[in-house]
This record gives structure tokens, sequence and C-alpha cells, in this order.
């Protein structure tokens, strides 16, 4: 198995059930990439399998990323297939809903968010830092709560300023890994109905509209750093060119 995969790009995909995961997976599978996908939702999950498996080949498995044993089973698949090319660390928590402030904020909650948002997307690379290939990217999925104090955000915004901190130092320290912190901007999704309970969020745009700018950073050699996934451009005298191990 790792000889048919060895020369193919290959994305471990976060939270892909649904939202902005599901858009990416879709969109990397249109485009020739192996996946393995994984999120918390069974039945979900094996829908966009299910949904994929015409175009690409997809290896899924349900679990929660804040469970070590789950990211060993994220590794050991990505171990037979060859390596990865990217990690999209897109699952995350919101916390309550409504939010409250965080005089307010029960603390067992808080650390339940930290551990989604912060620990996990960690864990999840250091399960699979053996199945990097050279070049390989690491997208972590942010906010712009994370560098605005937007009231009643405190648990999730603080949450991706932490993730945005510690995706900083992961690209100062791997210099031969292209690690990005990119902020979607809001979309119509259950998460972002979550944190507006009862409002029409039927203005915002759909996950797929931010997607172009996540493959961008994939397939492109764009530099590690913050990205606003609406405003992605790829130097015009750069051709996208993933390199593979």
């Amino acid at each position: 198995m790792t000889r048919q995969f060895a020369s193919e790009r290959t994305a471990l995909i976060t939270g892909a059930s649904r939202g902005l995961g599901r858009a990416i997976a879709i969109a990397l599978a249109g485009r020739g990439w192996n996946l393995i996908i994984t999120a918390r939702s069974a039945d979900r999950l094996q829908s966009v399998r299910d949904e994929l498996a015409s175009l690409t080949h997809v290896a899924s498995i349900a679990g929660d990323v804040t469970d070590e044993s789950h990211r060993r089973a994220l590794a050991v698949l990505a171990s037979g297939h060859g390596g990865l090319d990217a990690v999209i660390n897109n699952a995350g928590a919101l916390g309550p809903s409504p939010q409250p402030g965080l005089l307010d904020y029960p603390l067992d909650v808080l650390t339940s968010v930290l551990d989604t948002n912060v620990v996990a997307p960690l864990g999840v690379i250091q399960a699979v830092r053996s199945e990097l290939k050279p070049h390989a990217r690491v997208i972590n999925v942010t906010s712009d709560a994370a560098i605005n104090a937007y009231g009643g955000w405190g648990g999730y915004g603080s949450s991706k300023a932490a993730l945005e901190q510690l995706s900083s130092i992961l690209a100062a320290e791997n210099s031969e890994l292209r690690v990005y912190w990119v902020d979607p901007g809001d979309m119509r999704t259950d998460m972002h109905q979550a944190a507006y309970p009862g409002e029409d969020i039927s203005d915002r745009p759909l996950p797929e509209e931010r997607v172009p700018g996540i493959i961008a950073l994939l397939e492109s050699n764009l530099p590690s750093g913050r990205y606003l996934a609406s405003e992605v451009v790829v130097p015009t005298e750069e051709v996208p060119a993933l390199e593979v191990a």
C-alpha cells in the first residue's frame, strides 16, 4: 500500500463531516488528492466518504481528536498512505451557546474548548510527525475572534489566539514545513448558527466560497504565516508547485 500512494498527494482533514471541513474534502477530492478524514459523527462522516469515494481514495475513521488513541489511529492510516502532504486541523469547539461573558464562563467548559481548539491540533501534528513528507503543509483553522475582542467570545477567541501563537512558533521551529493559520471569516455553518441562536445567517457565505484560498495555500509555495482565506493571492510569477517526496 505504501508504494501505491507514495507519489500521490494525501491530506488529513479533521472535522470533515460538515461545514468547511467537508467543503475542503470535496474540493481536494476533485483535484485528485487522497484523503484521510475524521469527525466525531460516524454517520455524517460515512456520508461524506460515500459521496467522495467515486472521485478519489478516501479513508475515514470517526473519533474525537482530543483522544490520544484516536490520534494514534490517524497516524497509522497516514503511514499506510505513504505519508502526508497536508494536515488540515479544522475540528473545533465553540463552547456554550449563547456565549457567556468571561466572568460567568464555566471553567470546566473553557478547559474543554482549549483542549479541542489548541491542544488537540498540536496533538494531531505530533501524532503524525513521522508521516509528514518533506515540505508538508499544516493548516490550522483560526478566526478573527483570535485578534479582535468581541464581547461574549472570550472562551472561543482566547483559544484561537492561543492556536495562532502555537502555529507561529511551530512555523519558526520547523522551517521544512509550511505552517498556515487561516481565518476563513464568517460562514453559513452549524457552528456559526450556534453562535447566533435564533438569528438569520443566510447572508453569510457558504464554506465553499472560502475553499479556493485554502487550496491555493496547499498547492503553492507561499511562506508560513497568517492568511485570510478570502484574500489569498498566489504571486503571478509563481507556478503552483506542491513538492512531492
